[in-house]
């Protein structure tokens, strides 16, 4: 008995914390609504009646990125923006022939009166926030606008993010990711799906209440002098971006977000490229919770509401390790809950889960409407979406937990970047793959028995007992369809 207790009371600590969760995107979605009904108007410089252009510096910290290069400097020395005030920095840690096609690139560059300089380093030291700390050491703007290699900004980009810096309370600007190929697979659609909750239900929401918001490493633009206050960029953890977001705001900076300005870029349309994405946002997550929480709890500036939304922000990586955790344990629990009918009452707990996706569905349904329009077909497009989305979290919940325990346990790793493929102008011919990985055979494994796990959990359901047990059929079906999903695309593309 012992052990059954140990697990039910797993399964519902780990079903609190997602309860909690949803909560709390229920409370963002009022703030969000309450946000686009009424934007506050904030300050800024009119540059089209005369106010001075500031000094600005763009930073391009680039690893082994030659499929994308020539497209990224020919969209950024499109700017509508003075070229004596703006300087390029080409964070240049390639070790491939990404090197050799910017030095054929730039001379064009440089006599069409670019300040544009290639910056190298001997050592990898730090990662991109290494890179990003070396190129700030020599940079002449007061202000640093960073753009990994696949962001795409329009030639107003500067004059819609720079008026905002008229405040001097304002540490960065960021501004919404766009998505250049999200019809291409299922998978960009999801992450387009996940990326526009975050880009809007979270950023807009908590920016509009005061809460804690994150500098998304890219398409956004940083007061020098917020970055030096902050303490630099560090390279101690997977999210420099999120690290200096949160020593920033702590020391009174604030970040506007402007859902308004779409910057766009290609999404990973392989599942080495996602599964390695989310395995360093969300171990990045967790070694930012270990290195920040107790600064942020000890705040004396920050309000309660403050507190409680920085803390469940951090945490926010760490529900793939509930879920997880949930889904493991909901086998074993079909066959507790026949052995031990007098434990009947506490499995109407345990139903939360239900309750928990029906919050969110009904959360970012609400949410979708708003941003495609509400009509019943645009309800029936979210549908699929979600469950989709949802199935394949399930899957990637495997590999995130490992980067998230890694994350709280501090257990260092390689930061490892998302190749991009500039998908729809260079054939297949001309694309460099050489830098693809493939998935490790212990991981096509292991997802592979994750799939026959949740298999065996259908099967059960249907035998366990002598009616059956359907309460977790739908969870059991999502599970098997996301491991299914991310084992077989796997193979296929090995």
């Amino acid at each position: 008995m012992i052990w059954e207790v140990a697990l039910i009371t797993a399964y519902i600590a780990a079903l609190v914390i997602i309860f909690v969760f949803a909560l709390t995107q229920i409370q963002l979605l009022r703030h969000y609504l309450s946000a686009t009904r009424k934007q506050k108007a904030l300050p800024q410089w009119d540059l089209s009646k005369g106010d001075a252009y500031p000094l600005v510096t763009i930073q391009l910290p680039l690893y082994n990125e030659a499929n994308v290069v020539s497209r990224l400097l020919d969209c950024i020395t499109q700017l509508d923006y003075p070229k004596a005030c703006l300087e390029i920095q080409i964070l240049d840690d390639s070790t491939d022939e990404t090197t050799g096609l910017i030095t054929e690139l730039l001379p064009q560059y440089l006599q069409a009166g670019y300040q544009i300089t290639n910056l190298m380093r001997a050592q990898r030291t730090g990662f991109k926030a290494g890179a990003l700390k070396e190129g700030l050491a020599t940079a002449r703007g007061d202000y640093m606008a960073i753009f990994d290699a696949d962001f795409l900004p329009s030639p107003s980009w500067l004059k819609e993010t720079l008026p905002y810096f008229k405040n001097p309370k304002v540490g960065a600007v960021q501004t919404r990711w766009g998505h250049l190929n999200k019809d291409n697979s299922l998978l960009t659609k999801i992450q387009a799906f996940a990326l526009d909750i975050h880009f809007t239900l979270e950023q807009l929401g908590r920016h509009t209440k005061g809460y804690f918001i994150n500098f998304n490493g890219t398409a956004g633009i940083w007061r020098k002098t917020a970055i030096l206050d902050a303490g630099n960029w560090e390279g101690d953890t997977l999210t420099e971006d999120l690290d200096l977001s949160y020593r920033a705001q702590m020391r009174s900076w604030q970040i506007v977000y402007l859902s308004q300005v779409i910057t766009p870029a290609e999404l990973p349309d392989s599942i080495q490229a996602a599964r390695a994405q989310q395995f360093r946002w969300n171990k990045g997550g967790a070694e930012n919770f270990q290195k920040s929480i107790k600064q942020v709890l000890r705040h004396p500036g920050l309000s309660v509401g403050q507190k409680f939304h920085g803390t469940i922000h951090l945490l926010s990586s760490t529900l793939f390790l509930q879920v997880f955790t949930l889904a493991i344990l909901s086998v074993p629990l079909l066959v507790i809950k026949q052995r031990h009918p007098e434990l009947a009452w506490l499995f109407w707990v345990m139903n939360g889960f239900g309750l928990t996706t029906l919050m969110l569905y009904m959360t970012y349904g609400l949410l979708f409407q708003n941003l495609h329009g509400r009509t019943w077909r645009t309800w029936m497009k979210f549908t699929g979406l979600f469950f989709s989305f949802f199935s394949i979290a399930i899957g990637f919940s495997l590999s995130n937990s490992r980067g998230v325990l890694e994350g709280h346990i501090g257990k260092k790793s390689e930061f490892v970047r998302t190749p991009k493929y500039n998908d729809g102008v260079l054939t297949k011919e001309k694309l460099r793959k050489n830098y693809q990985r493939n998935t490790p055979w212990t991981i096509l494994i292991t997802e592979g028995l994750m799939m026959h796990y949740f298999a065996f959990g259908l099967y059960l359901g249907f035998n366990v007992g002598p009616e059956g047990d359907f309460g977790l059929i739908a969870f059991h079906l999502m599970a098997v369809f996301g491991f299914g999903y991310l084992f077989f695309k796997s193979i296929f593309a090995s």
